[in-house]
């Protein structure tokens, strides 16, 4: 993301004028606005996504360098799209295109561009057809047509496995691909990268938790009408505990909730992808349901783990089984058990799945991997879910306002510094 950024804003220093397109996952949205606020602030950005966007294509005409659009948005709005000329059109994800007859697929085929780029880390995630679909939309032609390729390359390769022709097939793409694993430029990295993800709320996910937002809030005026702001605390803390929880996966209030959870979801692909690299992770939750969630998940999927929170007895032995058995790549462990006492260096990655009230504790527990014995670069994943109590708990703490000591501790001194301007924020 940085290193497109970077080209992208380096382009608009030396003339170009003419708007760049990016192609995400809904998931990755705020991410890229995230990064171009942080590191390219100079490139203008407007976001054509969500149900209140603008149909029409007014905004490709309002001076912005980047149009930041989501996979689903760009099939619904081809016919905006379309008949524009972009300087860029850059694919992030670029396997969600991997079909080459599917709507994404057709979509992106049919955008005009002077360049064109994709980023992925896996290109191909099942069979070689799916690098030919990625080529076809960078490169028309370079792999010749689906036919052509199937012959030549495709049935040699994933059926039998032929060595020639996968040589074949890389010396042909090479010149067009740059890859960089994180282990090849360890050196450029800090020894231990925190990295927040923004995560979407699916559409079902977000009614509940509007539900509860609204309910809590007229509650919560109340009773402070009536009882004042201390003596409405409980009523606070109940109101934000329930929005975080349905943040994470609405099933941690509803076991009957059978729809999808858009943290879950980012939080399951990045997690999946690290595995198979072959990395050890930590995954830490202060909500022992929501590593239920998790646990059901990986179950299901036969894959092993180990598992620690207030209840765990035998520590040491669940701690030392994780850090020998090469087998169990996966330690899932509540936020409150897992935040002191552990050395877990076998772990280099570190999934934070909500927000802790303690900033300093969060850290605790992701410095159970960035102890003395650790070899490689530690790398933190906060999630963090958009328009929500979550990414306000995030602020609150960036502008070092200690929301946590104001809320959860029992002192009435403390408690009194939370102010209602504050609640109302949170409730918003």
């Amino acid at each position: 993301t940085l290193q497109a950024l970077a080209f992208l804003a380096y382009e608009k220093e030396h003339g170009n004028k003419i708007p760049s397109l990016i192609v995400v996952p809904t998931s990755l949205v705020f991410n890229w606005v995230a990064e171009v606020e942080k590191f390219t602030p100079g490139l203008k950005t407007h976001v054509h996504h969500g149900m209140l966007r603008n149909r029409d294509a007014a905004f490709m005409k309002n001076g912005c360098d980047l149009i930041i659009t989501t996979y689903g948005t760009l099939r619904n709005d081809i016919e905006i799209f379309e008949k524009e000329k972009f300087y860029y059109v850059v694919l992030d994800e670029s396997q969600q295109i991997k079909n080459p007859l599917s709507k994404n697929a057709k979509s992106a085929f049919s955008l005009k561009s002077k360049y064109r780029l994709a980023l992925s880390g896996t290109p191909i995630e099942n069979n070689s057809l799916e690098l030919w679909s990625q080529f076809a939309f960078l490169n028309p032609g370079l792999l010749g047509n689906m036919d052509h390729f199937r012959e030549t390359f495709a049935n040699s390769i994933d059926k039998n496995k032929d060595t020639n022709k996968m040589a074949s097939l890389k010396n042909v793409i090479d010149p067009f691909m740059l890859r960089r694993k994180k282990e090849s430029v360890a050196k450029d990295l800090p020894e231990k990268q925190v990295t927040v993800i923004y995560c979407d709320m699916e559409p079902d996910q977000r009614k509940i938790y509007d539900f509860w937002k609204n309910r809590f809030r007229d509650e919560i005026q109340d009773s402070i009408k009536e009882h004042g702001l201390f003596k409405s605390k409980m009523k606070i803390l109940q109101g934000l505990m329930k929005l975080r929880q349905i943040c994470n996966h609405p099933a941690l209030i509803d076991e009957s909730y059978a729809g999808e959870s858009g943290k879950f979801s980012v939080l399951i692909n990045q997690i999946e992808e690290t595995l198979s690299e072959g990395h050890k992770v930590l995954i830490f939750s202060s909500f022992v349901k929501m590593l239920t969630v998790f646990r059901k998940y990986f179950d299901e999927k036969g894959m092993r783990y180990s598992y620690l929170d207030g209840s765990t007895t035998k520590r040491k032995e669940v701690v030392e089984e994780f850090q020998r058995d090469s087998k169990i790549q996966i330690f899932l462990i509540s936020l409150k058990a897992g935040g002191l006492g552990l050395n877990l260096t076998a772990a280099d990655y570190v999934f934070v799945v909500d927000p802790w009230w303690n900033p300093a504790a969060e850290m605790q527990a992701i410095d159970r991997t960035h102890r003395i014995g650790q070899t490689k670069n530690v790398f933190v994943y906060k999630t963090i879910t958009k328009d929500s109590v979550e990414e306000k708990i995030l602020e609150l703490q960036e502008s070092k306002m200690n929301l946590v000591k104001n809320v959860v501790v029992a002192n009435e001194g403390i408690f009194k510094k939370l102010t209602k301007e504050t609640i109302d924020r949170m409730f918003a």
